[in-house]
């Protein structure tokens, strides 16, 4: 017999159908041949659609992160799948903290704990004049001239938990101690003495309570946006609940005495409410992210301020002014552990409203701070974070300094 050498692909199995004795078997099998390959042909379609999805995946998980960063990328499909795997719903990556709302939300079902620490520290200076001039530079009246410097430490603990891939819970139960230093010349005394007044305060503070929403999904080099409500009660010491120095009036005529708390207030003395728009954009290696809010504060009625001899004076109607706040900035990845954040953020109050009339001397606050933070992850459970803000406007507090070391489980 004689032997036929082998021959490679196609032309081999057509040399060998040749010699079949049927031409409807070889055409049979030359068709299962081509469907053969067009399977091979999709399933070698669906490996690279799948190694595509994988890659892009990986890369979302290290795009733009930092200490504290964990993206939600998509699984890889377990051995023997067939057929592109299921997207899970992607996350905003997390940088380095520096504003109060997060960007990123908590994973669904899982629960993180943040204790924190803010100092803030700030010092002002107040000239009054009252009297008037009979040549430049030679005033006939009084002076009134204060120096305040205020120490505030807030230690607090927000929990918040993921309801879904998109929803977020949050509750913060803040603690607050408060001390001022006033040293003044003051007015209406006849003195060119100085006096300095010292006062603290220390309670509970205003606990607040937040939802937050992901509008889209987000991914690399897509903006990922993030709305947010936020609730902020009144349960701290009230400011109209403290009592001043003044023996019978603080405001009007027959003043007597500064005005000043002789304990400090914890709270605002005002509810609020406060809806957001966060925004989050990776370009690798940085994030941009940033953040427009309104704080709506509500109004007051029948409020008093209480005096030494126990007396209530009635102030009527007080509505706190509104707030209008934004904020820049932008994350960067030192390596798979540190990151660090660069940003501003700016607030402009609006006037207090007593009896629906605008009150004497309140005028438009702009607060401004320039801010830098630093992350670093502990573990794939705690990071710890710092920032540090410096007040660019005379309203704003000279400098903040807060650490947060957030753990999940």
């Amino acid at each position: 017999m004689r032997m036929i050498p082998a021959l490679p692909g196609a032309l081999g199995l057509g040399l060998i159908l040749s010699c079949g004795p049927a031409a409807a078997q070889q055409a049979q099998l030359i068709d299962a041949v081509k469907a053969m390959r067009q399977q091979l042909d999709q399933q070698r379609a669906r490996i690279d659609a799948l190694e595509r999805q994988l890659g892009e995946a990986r890369l979302d998980g290290v795009r733009g992160k930092g200490a504290a960063t964990s993206v939600a990328a998509d699984a890889a499909p377990p051995p023997g799948a067939v057929g592109p795997a299921p997207q899970a719903a992607a996350r905003a990556p997390e940088v380095a903290p520096i504003f109060e709302s997060p960007g990123v939300l908590t994973p669904r079902g899982r629960i993180v704990v943040e204790p924190s620490i803010q100092y803030g520290y700030s010092s002002s200076n107040r000239v009054a004049l009252v009297g008037y001039t009979v040549i430049p530079a030679l005033l006939i009246g009084l002076l009134d001239v204060r120096e305040v410097k205020r120490n505030t430490t807030t230690a607090a603990v927000s929990l918040r938990y993921g309801l879904g891939n998109r929803v977020e819970l949050e509750a913060k139960v803040p603690y607050v101690y408060r001390t001022d230093s006033t040293v003044s010349r003051e007015i209406f005394t006849g003195t060119a003495a100085e006096r300095a007044f010292d006062t603290s305060g220390k309670a509970i503070g205003d606990v607040e309570a937040a939802a937050r929403v992901q509008l889209n999904a987000g991914g690399p080099d897509r903006a990922y946006v993030i709305g947010g409500l936020r609730y902020k009660s009144r349960t701290g010491r009230d400011p109209f609940d403290v009592v001043t120095d003044c023996q019978t009036r603080c405001v009007g005529e027959n003043v007597t005495g500064t005005g000043l708390p002789l304990t400090l207030p914890t709270g605002s003395g005002f509810r609020s409410l406060q809806p957001s728009l966060t925004w989050l954009l990776p370009s690798d290696p940085a994030v941009f992210f940033g953040s427009i809010s309104y704080t709506r504060n509500f109004q007051r009625r029948n409020v008093y301020r209480t005096v030494l001899a126990g007396q209530r004076e009635p102030l009527g109607n007080i509505k706190a002014g509104d707030v209008l706040g934004f904020n820049l900035g932008m994350g960067l990845a030192l390596n798979d552990k540190a990151s660090l954040s660069l940003g501003y953020d700016h607030s402009a109050v609006d006037r207090t409203r007593q009896n629906g009339q605008v009150i004497p001397g309140s005028v438009r606050i702009q607060l401004g701070t320039l801010l830098v933070g630093a992350s670093y992850r502990l573990d794939a459970h705690r990071t710890v974070s710092v920032s540090v803000g410096a007040g660019l406007t005379r309203d704003t507090p000279d400098v903040t300094l807060t650490v947060r070391m957030p753990f999940g489980f």
